[in-house]
Parts: structure tokens; sequence; C-alpha cells
């Protein structure tokens, strides 16, 4: 059986955290809680399980700790969960009172397999508010030795512990236990420098007002930082609330983002499943120097580190799909709030680098071409924006629709009804009369009445206007804004030299095709323009992508563009996690097939992808991605014109965030696709 459907084939690791029910001061009964969690997280495959902190005795003890009683109750209880653990799959890590050297620790306790893989003690201890550790428990600081007898066994002890999948690449596991979180220095900061990607946060953590939001932050803030997963699990429901009460937050996070969050104040034991990407994260870290200046910088401290060896041995002979939410649209949050401060963000974006050029330039008026299509369409209304905020008139952008041999009625009504309703100085320009005279001066085989579209058929079409509006921008005293996105060049859909490849500005030079029609829509409902203005746009956003540069065939279907090239939806997914992440062919139609089967998209866009998308359909569209991308098209990128970097997910300026020699080859990522195809079918 093929291993492509499963997730540890991919660079995933599926991890849990949980909440159970505490019985307090019962260590057998937290024993037995913790026990059937475990089994249900080795049904699920998951590579590692998260419990709170102190959870085997219960957190809020305070001098029971001390009792010796309780604290043999614990030991017992350790060993019932370690001889469970030898059937199952994760490591599990459980939190519990342990007495070491004539101290007690609260400890983080690796286990696996029937294997005690090491002990972490808490590092800081909290002595003020509701809480005085230090009246009972010893810090790191305090630890004498680097092994602890255990359940009749010596095993690793110490704050400087990592724990090493050495069949899974990129597994290593550092913890640390609630207030270190808190601390100015957390010990996951090290932990992560010295190698580990996962950290787990065993936490007891009481609840009040606001506090929730407090938590996230700092969870969130620390897997941003340290670029790795960060588990995060609380005390819940038994917990004794003689002056506090507890919640159950459970979380999971990667590199800045929570990945899962379960409900919080159930009554009963509560278990949360995602997926982590390994291979993003260490992407991430190939891809920031500054991480590796930071590991550089404490190199005595991380030389102290000891990691501990486990073998893992992932389920890879069965199916096993991700749970983990994965975004059709990565440029296009699925958050109606975020969505609308991205479009924000971004608009403002645009339009203060048009100003700034504007004004640099010390133009006088801004020339664009209008063909009634999105690109344009959001070019234009930048333009417009910029200069009511230049307190500019609009008369000073000449806006031009220049009509050729495929130009729809459709399309030339909706690019001269836009200029009229915003108000700008609108022209049009017939190219038929040059065009012919050019294909007469070619003696190409339209001059002479032949129906032959080809590629200079189409482009002298594109050099002719974009030459008339460098001249008119000569004339006039004007700029010529740009209107080609990110996604036509990345696949080098755009005409080099002439055409939508250059101008003087182009405000959409990083922005994706699946992310303009959300502008365009945001625009319209920003109390900015009318409601004539809406409703064009309106029509603009109902129009089939298509450049609009060969005749309609006799079925009377237009060029379109998708047909051609294909789906902006998966082209857009596919430049994301090349551009910002680097993953292989293999991962992307992994990550495609399931955010096509189970992903999700933002409610406000039209979807061309709504119905789904073969594993073949996937492969075929990679595929001409792939070679276009890394081979035939970088040319055109390496002249890229100026224009401002929007998303997070890149740029491709060849002075920013991609940088490739223009006659590379695609091979190694074709070979990939080949590979694939052959494996499953």
């Amino acid at each position: 059986m093929s291993e492509f459907n499963n997730l540890y084939a991919h660079g995933l690791v599926r991890v849990a955290a949980a909440s159970p029910r505490v019985h307090l001061a019962d260590p057998l009964s937290n024993a037995k809680e913790t026990i059937s969690l475990m089994q249900l997280a080795h049904n699920e495959r998951a590579a590692l399980l998260v419990f709170p902190e102190l959870g085997i005795s219960g957190y809020s003890l305070e001098d029971l700790h001390l009792q010796s009683a309780l604290l043999a109750s614990v030991e017992t209880a350790i060993s019932d969960i370690l001889t469970a653990s030898k059937e199952l799959f994760p490591v599990t890590l459980i939190g519990a009172p342990l007495r070491i050297d004539g101290a007690v620790f609260g400890c983080a306790i690796a286990l696996h397999r029937g294997r005690i893989l090491g002990v972490i003690p808490k590092t800081y201890l909290p002595n003020y508010r509701e809480f005085y550790e230090k009246r009972q428990f010893a810090s790191a600081f305090d630890v004498r030795n680097d092994t602890a007898l255990v359940c009749g066994s010596r095993v690793p002890f110490g704050a400087n512990l990592l724990f090493a999948a050495d069949d899974v690449p990129d597994l290593v596991i550092g913890a640390e236990i609630c207030e270190d979180v808190w601390s100015a220095l957390p010990p996951s900061t090290y932990a992560a420098l010295a190698g580990a990607s996962v950290i787990a946060n065993l936490s007891a953590s009481n609840i009040t007002i606001g506090k929730r939001d407090e938590r996230d932050l700092y969870c969130a803030s620390q897997s941003a930082r340290s670029l790795c997963g960060y588990i995060y699990s609380a005390a819940g429901y038994g917990e004794t609330t003689t002056d506090t009460a507890w919640d159950g937050q459970v979380a999971i996070y990667e590199l800045g983002a929570c990945r899962a969050q379960s409900a919080r104040f159930v009554d009963n034991s509560d278990l949360l499943f995602t997926d982590l990407d390994l291979e993003m994260i260490v992407q991430e870290r190939m891809r920031t120097p500054t991480f590796r200046d930071c590991a550089r910088s404490v190199s005595s401290r991380l030389d102290q580190f000891r990691k501990v060896s486990f073998h893992l041995d992932p389920p890879l002979e069965r199916p096993l799909s991700t749970v983990r939410s994965i975004a059709r649209f990565p440029y296009v949050p699925d958050d109606a709030e975020r969505l609308d401060l991205d479009c924000f963000e971004a608009c403002s974006i645009q339009v203060q680098g048009l100003r700034r050029r504007l004004e640099s330039s010390r133009v006088r008026k801004a020339v664009i071409g209008v063909s009634g299509g999105l690109d344009s369409t959001q070019a234009l209304l930048v333009a417009v924006r910029a200069f009511d905020l230049m307190g500019r008139p609009r008369s000073d952008i000449i806006a031009v629709t220049m009509p050729g041999f495929a130009t729809t009625e459709a399309t030339r009504s909706s690019a001269h009804a836009l200029m009229k309703e915003l108000r700008v100085d609108g022209r049009e320009v017939d190219i038929r009369p040059l065009a012919q005279q050019m294909f007469k001066d070619l003696d190409h085989p339209f001059a002479r009445g032949e129906q032959v579209y080809d590629v200079t058929f189409e482009n002298v079409q594109a050099g002719l206007r974009t030459d008339y509006l460098f001249r008119l921008a000569n004339q006039e005293g004007g700029l010529v804004v740009g209107t080609g996105d990110l996604s036509e060049l990345a696949l080098g859909w755009c005409t080099y030299g002439v055409g939508d490849h250059m101008s003087h500005y182009n405000v959409n030079a990083s922005v994706p095709k699946t992310l303009i029609q959300h502008l365009i829509r945001w625009s319209s409902a920003s109390g900015h323009y009318s409601k004539a203005v809406a409703r064009v746009l309106a029509d603009i956003l109902a129009t089939e992508i298509s450049p609009e540069l060969v005749p309609p065939g006799t079925d009377g279907r237009i060029q379109s563009t998708e047909t051609l090239i294909g789906p902006y939806a998966l082209h857009d997914f596919f430049l994301y996690y090349i551009l910002r992440h680097g993953l292989s062919p293999r991962k992307i139609v992994f990550l495609a097939q399931s955010a096509w089967t189970q992903g999700s998209r933002p409610g406000q866009t039209s979807d061309d992808g709504s119905a789904g998308y073969s594993v073949a359909e996937i492969l075929h569209w990679l595929e001409v991605f792939v070679l276009r991308f890394f081979e035939t098209s970088q040319f055109k990128r390496s002249v890229a014109v100026n224009g401002p970097k929007v998303t997070r997910g890149g740029s491709l300026s060849p002075r920013g965030d991609w940088r490739a020699p223009s006659d590379s080859s695609a091979a190694p990522w074709l070979a990939d696709i080949r590979r694939l195809r052959a494996e499953i079918g």
C-alpha cells in the first residue's frame, strides 16, 4: 500500500492535549482517567499526548504534596500508567510530584512503551497572588544530579532534556511547566534553540476573567518566537474551588497560529487533537537566520541539553488522513473579521505605495489600462483612493479601455461604466487598425484573412496596448500604473517587456488572484464609492477571467484563462506552499487533497473549486505550475517592476522574497511528480 495517504509520510505528526477530570488527592483514580485518555489517543495514532501540571495528584493540594502517603500513592499510579503504556503508541507527558534527593519537585514525566524517557522539573515557581509553590516545591535550579530514581529505575532528570524520535524526522520534544512560559526567559526558548520542534506545557493555571486571552497570547507568541509547535494543557473540573476556579483550557499552536482549541468549563475529561507540520517548522527555521544567531549567542547553555531517543514506529501501513484544518485559500483568511482587516491593510499598502511613487516621481497624472476585468479594476480603485487621499482631482487619472479583436461587449461596457461612475478621465482607443498594420508588416496569416490565433496574434494586441499607455504617459506627464497580479507573474502569464508585464509601478505585483476578488468586494462595501460603482463591481466580479485576445470559438465560448492554464484556486495554493514554505510537490498534493476534501474556505468567495479536485487534477495542474514557475517564466520575474509587498505569503520581486536564476531547471520537481504518479496510479 502507498504511504501517500498517511500524514506521517509528509512531515506531519498528530498530537493531543488532555484535560482529565481531576480526582483530588486520589492518584489511583487519576491514573485510571489518564490511561483511558491514553487509549483514546492511541486509537487516533497521536505521537504525543500532554496532560496538565500535577495531574496525577491534583494541583491544588498545597501542603498535602508534602505527605508521604500521597507521594507513595503517586509512584504507584505512575507504575500503573507505565505498565499501560507498553501497548500504546503515544509519547505521554504526565504531571506529578516526585520526591527526589530530599526535595519535592513538580515534574513532567515522559513515558513511552513502558519506559520513562526522562523527568523534567518545573523551573520557575510562582510565589505571589494565590500561589505559593516555594512552600512545597523545589525548582529545577535546585537539581543536584542528572538522574533520579523513579518507580525503581534510574532515569534522566533535569530541565535540559529533549526527547527525539529516531524514526520520525524532526520530531524533538521539549517540555516546560505552567509558570515557566510566563517568565521573562522561558525554558522552552532554550529548548527550541537546542532543537526542540514541539514544546509541551503542562499547566494548572486557574481561571479569572480575561486570563484565557492572556494564556493565548503567551502560548501563541512563544510558538512564534521559538518557531515551534506548542501544546498547552490546563487543569479542569475537580480541582479545589476553595479560593480559585479552573476552566481546563487546552490549545495547540504552531508558528504563532492557534491550530486547535477545546471548549472550556466542561465537567468530564477532554481530549484535543490536531496535526503539527514539522517540515514547515524546520523550513521556517531554515529561512530565519536570527534563530541561528540566537542559538549561537547562548551556545554554551545549549551544549548542556541531553537528547533521549525513542522509537515511535508510526503506522505507515494504513491510511491516516490529517485532522488539521487546511485552508483552500491560504492567502484569504476564513474568519470574516480577519478578512475585513486583511483587505483594509492590503488596499492601504497598495494605496500608500502608489502615493509615494507619484510623489517621488513628481508626475501629475496616472495612466491605467482598464479592461473590465478583475486586475485592472483593483488597480483603478487603488489609484482613485490614492488621488482622493492626496486631494488631487480624479480627472488626473487617465483610464483607457482598448478593445481588440476579442473584446466582448460585456467587459467593454463594464470598463466604460466604471470609468464614468468613478469620474476619472475615461477614454477609448481601438487598437485593431494598428494591429492590422502590424500583422501586415509581419506578413502574418491573419492579415490575409486567415483565422490564425497564435502567440503573435495575442501579443501584438497586448504589446500595442502597453505601448500606447507609455506614450500617453509621456505626453501627459504621467505614470503608467501596472495591473498584472502575483498569480500571473508566478505562471509567466504576462507578455514580456510589453503587455501587462511592464509598467512604471505595479500596485498588484504581490496580490494573488484569489485575494483580488475579495479586495474589490471589500472596496465595494467600504463606503468610499457610490451604489452605482458597487453595481458595476458586482458585474465585474461575476465575469469569467479571460485575456480576451482570441475571438470566441464556433460554440460562442470566450477565451478562458483557467481553461488554458488551470484554476487559480489551485495555482495560488501551489504558489503559497512553494514560495512561503518551500514544500515538495508530493507534500503539496497531500495538502491540496486534504484541503479540498475537508478544508475550509471563505464564505464570501465564488469558490471556483467548491466542487473539489481529484488527485489526478491536482497533479496535472501542479505539473503545469511547476514547469512554468521554475523553468519557463523566471526571466520575466528577474526584471519585474517595482510594487509593494502585500501579503506574508511573499512576493516575487527579484529584490525581495524570491531570487532565482533565469535559466534554471524544473527537473527535481517534475521528477517528484512523476514518482508520485507512479506510486498512486
